[in-house]
């Protein structure tokens, strides 16, 4: 399954042990990794692919669709905050890579962002 999705088998077995994948074991106490598992696997990937950390891909994976809910908007919203920051600094470093002041203290735009405002 590790080869399958990618990842190495620590990878799902530290998943196993927080709590994101569940692994079915047998008789023998060796792991199962069945068709359930292989798709729940997939879902900690993706999940883990668009930023969630592994308490918030548990989370996200909750019994409860509201609960689930409340951690992916939460996620989206702390993922909208930074693609602010960031157009924030791209508009930054664009007027900074233009501005015909030699220091940025010097040009009024440049202190602004610099300071803050």
């Amino acid at each position: 399954m590790a080869a399958e999705l990618g990842v190495e088998t620590h990878v799902l077995r530290h998943w196993e042990s927080v709590g994101a994948l569940t692994v079915r074991r047998d008789g023998n106490g060796y792991r199962v990794y069945d068709d359930r598992a292989l798709e729940q696997a997939r879902t900690v990937l993706r999940l883990r692919r668009v930023g969630l950390s592994l308490p918030e891909v548990t989370a996200a994976m909750a019994p409860t669709k509201a609960a689930a809910q409340g951690v992916v908007r939460a996620k989206i919203a702390a993922l909208e905050e930074e693609i602010a920051h960031r157009r924030q600094a791209v508009t930054f470093l664009r007027h900074t890579a233009e501005c015909r002041h030699r220091y940025l203290d010097d040009c009024p735009e440049c202190a602004a962002f610099v300071h803050g405002a």
